[in-house]
């Protein structure tokens, strides 16, 4: 791969990762109708994602840092729990520790709960998914599907609920979105968004959950993907195209978080829904007169 293509394909995946436009559709669409090879190595794929990921981080620092620490407080609580349960303390001076104490531990667990249904259903139909890609129907119809997603987003009036007054099972709702969101065709960001919105989401916050809770989901599907890799494959990669094109992956998804802000809090989902109606339309009409 060369230092141009890798940052043609950061920008791709830049813009694609958080605009509502559906990545994996858009590839399987370009490489089914103009035979363009979109595989770019798994570690490149990694890579690309990985600086993304750090462009969330970066957007919602202070939110994601405290998270972070939250997780790892709880995780310090919980061995402190167990060892007070072993030692019957609790029946003498020492007492359990409350697991969710705060805003940010229940954001915890709101992510945490959101990530196990998508991966259950990102595994169900791992096999589909593969085959899905491989024509136009599937992406055709989920475009046209993410159309009316976004067209439903726009007309749903502001909610309010943040952490505190958000459920489990909001969170649960939102993790079988973001499962579904899987196939090629349904924008990732897109569903999300509009399931939090669905459920009441305050738009700010809808669309800093979507993005903060896609990021444990995405780094363990990246990191099943290492493991069910051949190490050989891993070796002969372009490290230093690699690295650039991660870095323009970041920049690009960061600009584009921003956008996105701005878009859900101004109610804009229409028009990426015109476009993805477009070119699903186009996608199933080319399946059906070429076959």
């Amino acid at each position: 791969m060369s230092m141009l293509q890798a940052i043609m394909m950061g920008i791709l995946q830049g813009l694609t990762e958080f605009l509502p436009v559906s990545s994996s559709g858009h590839l399987a669409i370009f490489q089914y109708i103009f035979n363009i090879n979109t595989d770019t190595g798994l570690l490149f794929d990694v890579l690309l994602h990985l600086g993304t990921l750090v462009a969330v981080c970066i957007v919602y620092w202070r939110d994601f840092s405290r998270v972070v620490v939250a997780f790892v407080e709880m995780v310090i609580d919980l061995f402190y729990n167990l060892f007070v349960l072993i030692s019957g303390g609790a029946k003498g001076q020492r007492s359990y520790r409350r697991i969710i104490s705060n805003a940010y531990r229940k954001f915890v667990v709101m992510i945490i709960v959101t990530t196990i249904p998508t991966g259950i259903i990102g595994l169900l139909l791992d096999d589909f998914i593969t085959k899905a890609s491989q024509g136009l129907l599937i992406p055709g119809i989920c475009l046209v599907i993410t159309a009316i997603i976004l067209l439903i987003s726009d007309m749903k009036k502001p909610g309010n609920k943040k952490v505190k007054k958000s459920t489990y099972g909001d969170a649960a709702v939102v993790g079988v979105a973001q499962g579904f969101a899987t196939l090629p065709g349904l924008s990732r960001s897109g569903t999300t968004i509009t399931a939090c919105l669905l459920l009441g989401f305050d738009r700010g916050f809808a669309v800093k959950y979507s993005f903060i809770a896609s990021i444990p989901a995405i780094l363990g599907a990246n990191i099943l993907e290492l493991v069910r890799t051949d190490s050989a494959a891993l070796a002969s990669a372009n490290i230093p195209a690699y690295i650039v094109g991660a870095i323009v992956a970041g920049i690009v998804g960061y600009i584009c978080i921003k956008v996105m802000i701005r878009i859900v809090k101004s109610n804009k989902f229409h028009y990426f829904a015109y476009y993805c109606a477009a070119v699903g339309i186009i996608a199933v009409l080319v399946y059906f007169i070429h076959g």
